[in-house]
C-alpha cells in the first residue's frame, strides 16, 4: 500500500503587483496607423502589378514594427522592488537602489547611480496640461482658495492631484516610491538592459528587402 501523495500547493500570487503606465493617446494613434497602413499595404499586395506587391510587402515589414515600437510598445511598470521601462527598442529593469533620480522637463527621464539616463517614453510630457494646471491654481489663489477648488485627502501635504499635470503626478509618485524603497533588501541590484530584437529583426528584414527590390528594378 502506497503512502498518500501530499496535496500540491497552489502557486502564490506575486507579492508586489506592478503599476502600469501607458500613453492612451499613443496607443490610439498607433492602432489607427496600423489599420490604415495594413489596408493600403494589403490592397497593394493583392491588386498591384510588377514590383508593387514586393514594395508593399517590404514597406509593411519595415513600417509595422516601427509604428508598434513608438506607439503601442512603450510602457512603464513599477512595483516595490524595481522600475521596468519598455521603450521603443530596449527594455530597462532598474532596481530602486540603482536609481539616483527622476527628472521632468521637456521629457521624463530616470537616472542611475552610474550616471546613465533613460527616457520614459510611456509617460509623455504635456505642456498643455501643465499650463492648464497652473492656470487653475492661479485662479484659485486669486479667489482666495490656494487649492483651486481641488479636493485634498486627509493628511495630504503636497499639491492636490488635480492641480498637477497627469505625467508630472505620475513622476511624483515614482520619486516617492524610489525614495521609500531604495534601501529595501529586495530592491538591490544592478540595471539590466535588453534589446527588443522582436522589433529590430523584422524592421531590418523589411529594410533589406526594400533595398533589394529597389536595386533590381
Amino acid at each position: 500500500m502506497t503512502d498518500p501523495q501530499p496535496p500540491v500547493a497552489e502557486p502564490e500570487d506575486p507579492k508586489y503587483k506592478d503599476r502600469t503606465f501607458r500613453s492612451s493617446g499613443g496607443i490610439a494613434g498607433g492602432v489607427l496607423l496600423l489599420a490604415l497602413g495594413g489596408w493600403l499595404g494589403i490592397d497593394a499586395m493583392i491588386r498591384g502589378e510588377g514590383r508593387t506587391p514586393w514594395l508593399a510587402l517590404a514597406g509593411l515589414l519595415l513600417a509595422v514594427p516601427l509604428v508598434v515600437a513608438f506607439t503601442v510598445r512603450p510602457a512603464v511598470y513599477a512595483n516595490d522592488d524595481r522600475l521596468r521601462i519598455r521603450n521603443p527598442f530596449r527594455t530597462i529593469s532598474l532596481p530602486w537602489a540603482s536609481v539616483s533620480g527622476l527628472r521632468s522637463g521637456y521629457s521624463n527621464e530616470v537616472f542611475t547611480q552610474s550616471g546613465a539616463k533613460y527616457q520614459l517614453w510611456a509617460i509623455p510630457v504635456s505642456l498643455r496640461g501643465r499650463k492648464k494646471a497652473s492656470r487653475r491654481k492661479s485662479q484659485g489663489v486669486a479667489a482666495g482658495d490656494p487649492s483651486g477648488g481641488a479636493s485634498r485627502r486627509p493628511g495630504q501635504s503636497a499639491q492636490p492631484e488635480s492641480l498637477r499635470a497627469a505625467g508630472d503626478q505620475i513622476m511624483d509618485d515614482l520619486r516617492e516610491l524610489s525614495e521609500q524603497r531604495a534601501g529595501a533588501q529586495s530592491a538591490q541590484g544592478e540595471p539590466v538592459v535588453r534589446w527588443g530584437y522582436e522589433i529590430l529583426a523584422p524592421a531590418v528584414a523589411g529594410a533589406v528587402l526594400l533595398a533589394v527590390v529597389l536595386a533590381v528594378a
